[in-house]
């Protein structure tokens, strides 16, 4: 099947031959890529849906948003009961969603939690948000994090915290306390490094308190949104390159991070390296392959965490590209090449990121006000 094509419904490809669906992800899995799934419903746990991705789609873990959490609430009535039920003990807003996340989110941590015991913690995770409204308060976030993951009392549930500025201190200080972080909202290999930094940071000061220092992270890089920021913006033999160059110099600084001395060092204490994980990895431009951001970020000891649609179109024809190059020179071809049509870089990373935490805001927003219209 050409990979431009895409099947029009999930019930078309969840009815393909079993071999057709575990071929391509089994393939991806095999070259060291964790396939996880960015997102979380009622229906995917009721339904068994999810339980099949683990068993069928060889998917090791997942990711959730307050713009997936948003969706899953608004559109669907599989909450309805559960918030009618929390209004009436007295719940509202933050209280009553992180109930109902936390709900979600352990059911999807038990189906995960055989894969986390076999791969020793490396993979079977899931992820929860802490509130976008913090994004900007390093003490808050702090407290947040800390009381959602003993709230959850999972130990496959990583507590997500945007690398902003003020984030990066959160991010620390959640790590010396013990509390598994997928750093969120990253958008250049220079936000990766500095999140990369303040994990190390926080198991250090373990390492010297004399604590376990093996605590898990790992760093989510956004893709597809550096392509959808300049779609018409650049000439046509340009038009979704970017975000590949991009994650190529984050991969590149990733590998260079995990061989440094002071890596190096953490681990012989115990720890295990941050991992790096490619977010946003659905294609936004109707006209490129839906299988794009899959297909050629093949890098192992990554995490490509997909949309439904995305993992669902690669199960049914997915390739698996070559591995990303061990150095940036084409990347830094690619990024120079849109330096020079207008596009800087830096700017824009930083206004990606930005917007990001915006756009959360926004969802986290609409959220609690669909909650607080279900529960009326």
């Amino acid at each position: 099947m050409n990979t431009n094509q895409r099947l029009s419904t999930p019930f078309e490809i969840m009815n393909l031959p079993f071999e057709i669906m575990n071929l391509h992800t089994q393939q991806l899995h095999q070259t060291g890529v964790s396939l996880w799934l960015d997102n979380i419903t009622r229906e995917l746990l009721n339904k068994g849906t999810l339980a099949k991705y683990i068993n069928e789609f060889s998917v090791t873990g997942l990711t959730s948003n307050p713009t997936i959490f948003d969706h899953a609430i608004a559109n669907t009535d599989f909450y309805d009961k559960a918030i009618h039920q929390k209004v009436k003990a007295g719940k509202s807003g933050e209280t009553l969603f992180f109930e109902i996340a936390i709900e979600d989110l352990s059911r999807a941590a038990d189906l995960f939690k055989p894969v986390y015991e076999r791969t020793n913690g490396l993979d079977g995770w899931v992820s929860l948000e802490v509130s976008p409204l913090l994004a900007y308060d390093t003490d808050s976030t702090t407290q947040a994090a800390q009381r959602l993951f003993k709230q959850a009392a999972r130990p496959n549930l990583f507590i997500k915290i945007p690398g902003t500025p003020q984030g990066l201190p959160a991010i620390e200080q959640a790590i010396f306390a013990g509390v598994p972080v997928n750093v969120t909202l990253l958008f250049s290999a220079e936000q990766y490094t500095a999140a990369a930094e303040a994990y190390l940071r926080g198991i250090e000061r373990r390492i010297d308190a004399g604590l376990y220092p093996d605590v898990r992270s790992v760093a989510s890089i956004f893709i597809s949104r550096w392509d959808k920021a300049t779609m018409g913006k650049v000439p046509a033999d340009l038009q979704n390159k970017l975000g590949i160059a991009v994650a190529q110099r984050a991969y590149n600084a990733y590998c260079q991070f995990m061989g440094s001395e002071q890596m190096l060092r953490a681990m012989n204490f115990g720890a295990h390296p941050q991992r790096l994980l490619w977010a946003s990895t659905g294609t936004k431009d109707p006209h490129a392959s839906d299988i794009l951001y899959i297909r050629d970020l093949v890098a192992p000891y990554t995490i490509n965490t997909m949309p439904e649609e995305t993992l669902l179109a690669f199960a049914d024809h997915g390739e698996t590209g070559v591995s990303l190059p061990s150095d940036n020179s084409a990347a830094d071809q690619v990024i120079a090449a849109f330096e020079k049509a207008g596009i800087g870089y830096e700017q824009l990373a930083a206004q990606l990121q930005k917007d990001g935490a915006d756009s959360f805001v926004k969802s986290w927003n609409d959220l609690l006000a669909a909650i607080d219209a279900k529960g009326k």
